[in-house]
């Protein structure tokens, strides 16, 4: 999963391989504006430690937070889900 501060895969970026309890923490944003989900399947969270609004991640190019449907830019954690 490669996240990035801008829409269209813009600004700083940051790839992950597996869990983050918190964007914050690791990424220094609160906000996610784009995203490559290149290997398998996640799970987006409002809020950190995997609380609030869910978001289903395919794997593909997600060139706004609008295009995994959601209304704020706000991600405050993701997993990896390892069984469908």
């Amino acid at each position: 999963m490669r996240i990035y501060e801008r829409p269209d895969f813009g600004g700083q970026m940051m790839e992950f391989m597996d869990d983050c309890p918190s964007v914050y923490d690791r990424f220094r944003y609160r906000d996610i504006h784009s995203c490559q989900a290149m290997d398998g399947y996640w799970i987006f969270y409002e809020h950190p430690n995997y609380r609030g609004r869910q978001y289903f991640m395919r794997p593909g190019e997600y060139r706004r937070y609008s295009d995994w449907g959601a209304i704020v830019a706000t991600v405050g954690s993701f997993r990896r889900v390892v069984d469908i």
